[in-house]
């Protein structure tokens, strides 16, 4: 029986992506690894992201936060849930 799933190959291993197969970790399994190189889930060429953090840290972005821990905490405040008091 052939089933499909979805994984990275990353450093040498399967990283599964979504769901993934219900076995035991000790057992081995056959594979077969199809390598799709153009549809990567995350950019191989990092070099745009690179220069779109250096020139937001040289804008002076954010600049204005005076303390950046009790910020990132007030930003990830868990907001409260619908049907939940």
């Amino acid at each position: 029986m052939e089933r499909t799933y979805m994984a990275v190959l990353y450093k040498g291993r399967l990283e599964w992506m979504g769901t993934h197969p219900d076995i035991d970790p000790d057992r081995q399994i056959e594979v077969k690894i199809v390598i799709s190189e153009d549809q990567a889930p995350y950019p191989v060429d990092n070099k745009k992201a690179v220069a779109a953090l250096r020139a937001l840290a040289e804008s002076g972005a954010f600049s204005d936060i005076e303390d950046p821990v009790a910020w990132q905490r007030e930003i990830r405040k868990d907001r409260p849930l619908p049907g939940r008091d």
